[in-house]
């Protein structure tokens, strides 16, 4: 083991992590000239189309420092520098909706190389992935990125780096992810400075315990990531902190108590590369064989069959659970995908644990699934996955927070759904998140102007490395939701960044908004709105329900309610109907008359068996109304 690392890149969005890791997989020679591309660990579409990195990836690189490559590394040790490494290193995720993902990653390694962008400097999410590696007890090595672009603020964001790391700045390594300056540097320090993997679980400060029978040590491995095969069966991506596993290994997964034979092994390189076992501080993957995913849970530990005795306690110190914070419905535009959804979310559910997914049903759309995400974009990539990689169009609800409600009985219930939302309560509670936000000091007015336009409150400021101003506040997940983070962006030309946690619950005021087309309540566009904005999101549905519904034989009225009072009202108009040739000739009046009054007759009693009947509106129109 001592010739392995584990490390991972953590860092904001956009500021290199992915084309750093081109630059080692070249520097290891890990991928082929010939075969390399941009970002080439970013593996879905979605990634590559957004410019982010939206799944952690992992990787095994071998290097000889003395290699017939003539790129030696700077290693101080003569006795380091002739040997052979294998490096595993994780690309992260930088959004703050996939912090989850950087957790994992943080728990499987040893290392990690804090990236900042030479041009934007520290930003909110640098600081969350800093925060949490160092709780994870990780050596971390700091590196600016993009020196190429010969920045101005170079020398000032190497001091608030070093600052931030608390070392010298000597220590703060400087390197071209684009053009590979500096990079032999720094996987030197990699191997140099980052431990190798013992038998203590790294990333919760040592307490792992060696396990170990009859003299030998028995296999523990914590998975931290999953996907499917279609011919291996779902894949568990591990890091081994005990013993060693072989092909046809009878295994068990302590969450679930599920039993498999080991149907293959081996290493990210980086597509999988088959070996013959996985040892202590390695790693790699394991195929399971297994087909329902509800069978294996990211943090989970898999061990050897042989070694489970009754009472004793094998789990590796896992993860908590991700809660979901925003929800949102899912149906198919073609009621005949429904299957086809549902083994699709279970196949994403695989390589995204914070994935929630629970049956629901619409009178309009059908059957579908309620959906939990970890944040606004969480649910946009999902949308895009699901149809980009299962051919599957789906019609999605409005997003929506978890409510504390506290019902007339006095018993407190936890609410996601809006159509599920008491009429009559005590009070009810809405989650609040816990704001950082890193601005330029030229934009510190505008950014503080947002408390006029949404909840934002407790605010404080910092300054911040210089020119840089920390501002710490209050926010309801709902008001964060809607679209804080692109008002952020708008108000300080991008420069501004967020990142953000669920911090507690607080009471607040709020209504269901309930939509009736011709009398009918339309259970998809039901929403719970703050009561301030109650009657402007009023107005707004039913005058665009009102630009989007065709016309029918019959007049529909448009309501919105809150609270049993019609906040807004629209009326589409009947479809009107030419009398014949009476126009043209002239004819008798009475005659006019007579064919006015039937028709008039044949409207209301269309109007009549509409409200008995269910009012049919079309997928197309939902998919309208609930776009931005």
């Amino acid at each position: 083991m001592e010739n392995i690392r584990n490390f991972c890149i953590i860092a904001h969005v956009d500021h290199g992590k992915s084309t750093l890791a081109d630059r080692f997989l070249e520097l290891t020679g890990t991928v082929e000239k010939r075969r390399m591309k941009e970002q080439y660990l970013d593996q879905l579409e979605s990634e590559r189309e957004r410019g982010i990195t939206i799944k952690m990836a992992p990787v095994r690189m071998i290097y000889r420092p003395s290699g017939t490559k003539g790129q030696m590394l700077n290693v101080k040790s003569q006795l380091l520098s002739d040997s052979e490494y294998i490096l595993n290193l994780i690309d992260t995720p930088g959004h703050t909706d996939f912090s989850y993902e950087v957790s994992r990653a943080l728990a499987a390694v040893d290392g990690a190389i804090l990236l900042v962008d030479a041009t934007q400097g520290i930003q909110a999410q640098t600081l969350a992935n800093f925060n949490s590696a160092k709780r994870a007890g990780l050596k971390i090595i700091g590196a600016v990125n993009k020196i190429d672009m010969n920045p101005v603020l170079l020398p000032e964001v190497v001091k608030s780096t070093a600052e931030l790391l608390d070392v010298p700045e000597s220590e703060i390594f400087k390197v071209s992810g684009k053009t590979g300056q500096g990079v032999g540097e720094l996987l030197g320090a990699v191997i140099e400075k980052i431990p190798p993997p013992s038998s203590a679980v790294a990333g919760f400060g040592g307490q792992g315990r060696q396990a170990s029978e009859g003299g030998q040590q028995i296999f523990r491995a914590l998975i931290f990531d999953s996907f499917y095969h279609e011919h291996k069966g779902i894949v568990a991506a591990v890091r081994v902190f005990n013993g060693l596993v072989g092909q046809d290994s009878d295994v068990t997964l302590i969450a679930t108590a599920a039993n498999f034979k080991v149907k293959e092994l081996g290493h990210f390189a980086p597509e999988l590369s088959v070996d013959q076992k996985l040892e202590n501080g390695q790693i790699g993957y394991i195929a399971t064989g297994l087909k329902d995913p509800e069978l294996l849970k990211i943090g989970d530990t898999v061990v050897s069959r042989q070694s489970l005795v009754v009472g004793q306690n094998l789990a590796l110190p896992g993860y908590k659970d991700p809660q979901p914070v925003v929800f949102v419905s899912f149906y198919p535009e073609e009621s005949d995908d429904y299957e086809d959804l549902k083994r699709a979310f279970g196949k994403l559910k695989l390589n995204d644990s914070a994935l929630k997914f629970d049956p629901d049903f619409n009178e309009f759309l059908g059957r579908g699934f309620k959906t939990g995400f970890l944040g606004k974009l969480h649910f946009e990539i999902t949308a895009e996955r699901l149809e980009k990689e299962f051919d599957i169009r789906t019609v999605h609800s409005f997003p929506s927070v978890s409510y504390k409600v506290r019902m007339r009985n006095g018993e407190w219930a936890i609410i996601n759904n809006p159509k599920d939302f008491p009429d009559d309560y005590l009070e009810v509670m809405e989650p609040i998140a816990k704001v950082e936000i890193l601005t330029p000091s030229g934009y510190l007015g505008s950014v503080l102007q947002l408390q006029e336009v949404f909840r934002l409150k407790d605010l404080s400021t910092q300054n911040f490395g210089g020119r840089t101003i920390l501002i710490t506040g209050v926010l309801p997940l709902s008001e964060l939701i809607r679209d804080f983070d692109d008002q952020l962006k708008s108000i300080s030309a991008g420069y501004a960044s967020l990142s953000y946690g669920i911090s507690d619950y607080e009471k607040t005021e709020v209504v269901k908004l309930s939509v009736l087309v011709a009398g009918q309540e339309v259970g998809g566009l039901t929403r719970i709105i703050h009561k301030e904005d109650a009657e402007k999101e009023a107005r707004k549905t039913v005058e665009r329900l009102k630009s989007l519904l065709p016309k029918q034989q019959f007049a529909q009225a448009l309501q919105a309610v809150a609270g049993g009072r019609i906040l807004a009202r629209e009326n589409i108009p009947a479809l009107k109907k030419l009398l014949g040739n009476f126009g043209k000739t002239g004819g008798d009046r009475t005659r006019k008359m007579k064919l006015w009054k039937k028709q008039q007759r044949g409207k209301e009693k269309l109007k009549e068996l509409a409200s008995k009947s269910k009012i049919d509106v079309p997928a197309s129109i939902f998919k309208e109304l609930l776009k931005k």
